[in-house]
């Protein structure tokens, strides 16, 4: 039977049972999602996403046989247009900063309500980014004691373009931002568009995290997920 073009297809990557079960209960409550396919292990899950073709992909990162973070590499070399979104109990930065490197659209703990689970799935379906401050404030942290790189010349980014990020960074959707700055959704497409280009990156979490290393954002901690 064919799927109703407006339901999001979510695929399950966890090694639990019972947190799959518990996933799966409780996205398939929401009208416009259904689960449609799981799998216990990072090689099985990259067999069924070529197969199945989910729009997201739940992913924890401590599977068997290829780790999450492997798995999301193989995915998203094959299908960019596929997001994915860890889900996981493992906070260590360096998990989190290889996941964004390798396009994963958010970074969520095992700890989340289900509701925040829920606009995560809505949010990076609509092509948001999904970076809990917490997250990002534990990447932030692990960026001031490393070796600085080459800052990036974010000074050629406009001031609307910052505007955008800084909003994006304080948890606000494409829809959200537009309304905010009194400007049409196309436009905002359009300036993250550029936003890519010119710091060199493939997605929004890359943009924020790149402009929180070089100090052009900053995180307020005690902010919430949408």
């Amino acid at each position: 039977m064919e799927m109703d073009k407006g339901i999001i297809k979510v695929f399950l990557a966890e090694d639990h049972v019972v947190v799959r079960e518990g996933l799966r209960e409780f996205i398939s409550k929401e009208e416009d999602m259904a689960v449609i396919g799981e799998a216990g292990d990072g090689r099985e899950t990259v067999q069924l996403v070529e197969d199945l073709r989910p729009d997201i992909v739940l992913m924890d990162i401590a599977m068997p046989s290829l780790n999450g973070i492997e798995a999301i590499q193989q995915i998203k070399e094959k299908f960019d247009d596929i997001c994915i979104i860890v889900l996981t109990a493992y906070d260590n930065p360096e998990f989190i900063l290889a996941a964004i490197k390798y396009g994963a659209a958010g970074y969520l703990l095992k700890n989340a309500r289900s509701k925040e689970v829920i606009n995560a799935i809505r949010a990076a379906h609509e092509g948001d980014a999904v970076l809990h401050p917490a997250i990002a404030q534990k990447v932030f942290a692990q960026l001031q004691i490393e070796e600085k790189s080459q800052p990036a010349k974010t000074e050629f980014l406009s001031h609307r373009e910052l505007e955008v990020l800084r909003l994006a960074e304080n948890g606000l959707g494409n829809k959200q931002i537009a309304t905010e700055l009194s400007i049409g959704i196309r436009t905002i497409q359009t300036h993250w568009r550029n936003i890519f280009n010119k710091l060199g990156v493939s997605s929004r979490t890359e943009a924020i995290i790149k402009c929180l290393k070089t100090g052009w954002l900053s995180i307020e901690e005690d902010e919430e997920l949408p």
